[in-house]
Formats: C-alpha cells, sequence, structure tokens
C-alpha cells in the first residue's frame, strides 16, 4: 500500500467522505457544510413569502416594510444574509486553496474576509432594523 493511499484512507477521502482541505481549519469547514443546508432554507422561505404569499409579492416600499413588521421577518433575513456571507466567503476561501497559496497571503486573505464578512453583516443588520422601525 503506497504513502498516498494510507493517508486517504486514514483522513477517509478512500470511502468518499468530504475531508477539510489541507489549509482548511475544521471548524471553518464544518461551518461551510453547515451553512450550505441553512442556505437552501432561508432562500426557499424568502422566494415562497417574498414572492408568492401576497397577491403581486412585495412590490412597494410600503410593502416591504409592513412585511417587516413581523418580529421574525428581520431575524429570518439576517440570519438569512449570514448564511449567505459566510458560506460564499468560505466557498472563496475554499477556491483559493486549491491555489496553494502562501501561508502569508492565507492569513492576510483570512483578515479581508473576516472583516469584509463581518462589515457587510453589520450593514445588513442595521438595514433590516432600520426597514423594521419604519413601521413602528
Amino acid at each position: 500500500m503506497t504513502q498516498t493511499s494510507v493517508s486517504a484512507k486514514v483522513s477517509g477521502e478512500a470511502y468518499g467522505a468530504p475531508a477539510p482541505k489541507s489549509g482548511e481549519n475544521t471548524w471553518l469547514w464544518l461551518l461551510k457544510i453547515v451553512t450550505g443546508p441553512l442556505l437552501v432554507i432561508f432562500l426557499a422561505v424568502h422566494f415562497i413569502v417574498n414572492h408568492y404569499i401576497g397577491e403581486t409579492g412585495l412590490l412597494t416600499y410600503k410593502d416591504v416594510v409592513a412585511y417587516y413588521q413581523n418580529p421574525l421577518i428581520p431575524i429570518m433575513e439576517i440570519g438569512f444574509l449570514a448564511s449567505v456571507v459566510t458560506h460564499s466567503l468560505l466557498g472563496l476561501r475554499g477556491i483559493i486553496l486549491d491555489l496553494k497559496p502562501s501561508r502569508n497571503f492565507l492569513k492576510i486573505l483570512d483578515w479581508v474576509f473576516l472583516i469584509a464578512g463581518i462589515l457587510i453583516v453589520v450593514y445588513g443588520t442595521w438595514l433590516a432594523l432600520t426597514i423594521a422601525s419604519r413601521g413602528a
């Protein structure tokens, strides 16, 4: 048995089991795996509620503000945003890992993605809560 096949069996790759890439933290990998199904759920609820529940959907600002008066809606939309941002940034990081970047580049990239992700989610949270407060 070659060294490659031994390491593949140890990591579970020989059995088709997914595993983190080289340079990918197990917790980040698990976070990416968890946010995938969450995205499907949030997206389905988002499409159904926003486009199919009402007669015409949420076409006007007034409709959106009225929709956001339900306290669960801003929470759901913020969760959707956080899932999209997390999953997409971890996916981009995974693609970059395939290019075998240096450790220094990866550290810089991790900080850039972390700061960008936080800023995007903070802005989206502020926007959702601002819209929700307009109807009060």
